[in-house]
């Protein structure tokens, strides 16, 4: 089993994908409740399509990686970003140019990042990420917290064993907390410069499409795409169409230099 040690308590889960060694890493960024297992096949399809070679890891208190080791903060999507992220791609692509693609959590995660304009980055696609907290959002995750008191998510102990109750309360404690209902990261937006593909069902139980238009009004390379028929995981609900939009994205940038792009 490949595990990165990050430190003598903390290790990260990974896998890696093959792929054209000439052409970027595709990263890719789970959801809040996610983990690599999750993905299913899906990123395996987008690097056989773009020809990419791909990074697919569980962070920390997910999956099979270490659990948690304390209580989660306010700004524990920036200790991800800026310090877990960091860390697995210098030890397991050092020097290497890389797209990030996150999926909910993993898509503030992917903002963040971009906003310290690290120079191997090429571009990021978002998907259902957010950027603020909206009412949906606290809806959404309250009708989560009873169908798990209710026995109802019993399936995320296949992907979260023995981590699966202490992970869920740390998502949706969080979330559902007094303080984070101010949780705002549109103040980094316009220090996101590279090209950047802000994909949302139209039906996401998770947040609003002023996600998306928030993204794109105040990032400097965003283009919008919402998924129709769809809801907060486009990859599972409709793949043909975002394998065809992210496709579509990566390939139209992958041999652009990042300092070669147009705001």
């Amino acid at each position: 089993m490949p595990i990165l040690n990050l430190s003598a308590e903390d290790d990260i889960y990974y896998e890696l994908i093959e792929g054209d060694p000439a052409r970027p890493w595709l990263v890719f960024l789970h959801e809040g409740l996610g983990c690599c297992a999750m993905w299913k096949d899906f990123p395996e399809q987008l690097c056989q399509a773009t020809g990419c070679r791909g990074l697919v890891y569980d962070r920390l208190g997910y999956g099979q990686s270490s659990p948690l080791q304390a209580r989660r903060h306010i700004h524990y999507l920036h200790d991800y970003a800026l310090r877990e992220l960091q860390q697995v791609l210098t030890s397991l692509i050092p020097g290497q140019d890389y797209f990030l693609i996150g999926h909910s959590d993993g898509g503030s995660i992917a903002l963040i990042h971009a906003a310290q304009q690290p120079p191997r980055l090429r571009g990021i696609i978002t998907e259902a990420a957010h950027v603020f907290v909206e009412g949906v959002t606290l809806d959404g995750i309250r009708t989560a917290d009873a169908a798990f008191g209710a026995g109802k998510l019993r399936a995320l102990t296949k992907y979260h064993g023995e981590k699966t109750e202490s992970l869920f309360k740390a998502w949706s404690d969080t979330w559902l907390s007094y303080g984070f209902q101010f949780w705002n990261i549109e103040y980094l937006l316009p220090s996101v410069e590279c090209p950047a593909l802000v994909v949302q069902g139209t039906e996401d139980q998770y947040g609003s499409a002023a996600q998306v238009d928030t993204i794109v009004a105040q990032a400097l390379n965003a283009m919008p795409a919402m998924v129709e028929q769809c809801g907060h995981t486009p990859h599972q609900e409709q793949p043909q169409a975002l394998l065809a939009l992210m496709e579509g994205f990566l390939h139209g940038r992958m041999d652009t230099p990042q300092h070669a792009r147009t705001p």
